[in-house]
């Protein structure tokens, strides 16, 4: 087995501060170059992947700690999109604190602002961390030497090539041409390599081949393991591979691949709009396709940190996205409770626990299937089948308005009616699709990457400040600093 070397942190692709102490620190749940060196075993093989997965959590501190400055105190998902996209604001009532964050509501940030290098960070992380499982799992002679069980190692390396997809798939929304890291560093001399950006369509391709591979080796169940219900599944990787498609306008596989998703039984809309987002509810409901396991009083944490933020007064929503809901909508008062000021949707719960706490259990969405309703949606309109994507806004709306209120009543006769689904007007259409898209999927930080692929984001958000180059982030200014120039900027910044 090669040895890793921590280049990461030598260099452009990894490097998590400046703090000199800092950078001596391995980020929790990292195998070390020392680890590295031992002989690997069956846990340590397992370790590898599960250490993969945390970099997608809330969990506080997970890189750093409480690096505020530098953006790595938590993953920045809800500043990045849902700040940016207009829905959200920083705070319930706006002050000086962690003003950087204040920067995305009008679009006055530069490429120094400390959230770029946490995404940054975060993803390459994940990256750093799938490669050396990958690494381990290939490797003939140490597999040979473990015998390990092929179905526990195809498994593993399944969920391995998905990560790695998932988090390039970030990065490559997010800047663009992006430095594409398929292996462990085993010499500086490859680490100024991949110290420059690759072109982003060898990226989309990285990606494709990734969650290919993943699919042939997952399980053909709705759980890839029933003790560990958190892991990847073969359904989250169809619905990756439905999300490419759809990034890439290709129209028609969006449609297959949702319809290979549907045929294999697994899920549905839940009855109750709220049970994809309630604690008691986690993996025994119906719809959540791939989720982060947040689990309190774990060593090390595991809990969703965010929520005490939103304790501090963090994570509010802007009036014009509690404005855009239709009366009596449901779906409002489980996303954000504003007499009380609770984001249940992300607190996972109705009456305000968990607000405050560091540690707490409500897991992070990232893909639902009323997301893949939508997805196919949008590909039939764009395909010109207008009663087809009529019929699912319709049956989105059908499930909202049929979810017992927070009061515990139920919606009036007449709440959220169908679309009219005789319509050949796509540009209608499209208007209730992006409603939809924005009520049903609030504040789960999918709407500024959707404005920004249909191309609206100038249009919505030009009054914020949104200019053209905001298509794109900026890479973060201390990476360009760290490669001397390698790796250089978007247009704009």
């Amino acid at each position: 087995m090669k040895t890793t070397y921590k280049l990461f942190l030598l260099l452009t692709l990894f490097a998590f501060s400046n703090c000199e102490s800092y950078l001596s620190k391995d980020p929790i749940g990292l195998l070390t170059p020392e680890q590295v060196n031992l002989d690997p075993t069956v846990t340590s093989v397992n370790y590898s992947v599960n250490s993969s997965y945390q970099l997608l959590s809330n969990t506080l501190n997970i890189i750093g700690e409480w690096g505020w400055d530098d953006g790595t105190v938590l993953r920045n998902d809800f500043v990045l999109h849902d700040i940016a996209s207009g829905d959200m604001q920083k705070k319930w009532n706006p002050d000086g604190d962690q003003a950087w964050m204040d920067e995305f509501s009008n679009y006055s940030f530069i490429a120094s602002n400390g959230a770029f290098n946490g995404i940054w960070s975060y993803d390459y992380e994940g990256v750093s961390r799938t490669n050396t499982a990958i690494d381990y799992l290939t490797d003939e002679d140490v597999m040979s030497k473990l015998n390990i069980e092929p179905a526990l190692k195809n498994r593993l390396l399944g969920e391995a090539y998905f990560l790695r997809a998932f988090y390039y798939f970030d990065l490559v929304t997010l800047f663009g041409d992006v430095p594409l890291l398929l292996k462990p560093l085993v010499s500086f001399e490859e680490a100024y390599e991949v110290a420059q950006r690759t072109d982003k369509a060898t990226v989309w391709d990285q990606i494709s081949n990734d969650l290919k591979s993943a699919k042939s080796l997952l399980p053909n169940t709705k759980y890839s393991s029933d003790s560990e219900k958190w892991r990847v599944s073969k359904g989250a990787v169809i619905a990756m591979q439905a999300k490419v498609a759809l990034y890439n306008k290709q129209w028609q596989e969006v449609v297959t691949f949702v319809s290979e998703l549907e045929q294999l039984g697994f899920y549905k809309l839940n009855d109750n709009y709220f049970d994809n987002f309630s604690v008691t509810k986690e993996f025994a409901e119906d719809e959540v396709i791939f989720a982060y396991d947040h689990q309190e009083a774990k060593t090390p944490n595991r809990g969703n940190g965010l929520c005490a933020l939103i304790g501090w007064g963090f994570v509010a929503p802007r009036d014009n996205f509690v404005e855009s809901f239709e009366t009596n909508d449901p779906r409002l008062k489980y996303t954000v409770d504003v007499e009380n000021k609770n984001v249940n949707k992300i607190l996972g719960t109705l009456d305000g626990s968990n607000k405050g706490n560091d540690d707490a259990p409500s897991n992070r969405i990232f893909i639902r299937f009323a997301d893949l309703l939508l997805w196919k949606a949008e590909a039939y309109l764009e395909l010109g089948s207008f009663d087809k994507s009529i019929l699912l806004i319709n049956e989105i709306r059908n499930r909202a308005r049929n979810s017992i209120s927070i009061d515990g009543s139920m919606p009036p006769t007449g709440t959220l009616p169908d679309r009219n689904l005789t319509s050949t007007n796509k540009t209608e259409i499209m208007d209730w699709l992006m409603h939809e898209r924005r009520v049903e999927l609030g504040f789960e930080s999918h709407r500024f990457n959707d404005l920004k692929r249909w191309k609206k984001a100038e249009e919505v958000l030009g009054g914020y400040g949104f200019q053209s180059k905001h298509y794109l982030y900026p890479i973060p200014q201390g990476e360009i600093d760290k490669s001397g120039g390698t790796i250089t900027q978007n247009e704009g910044y």
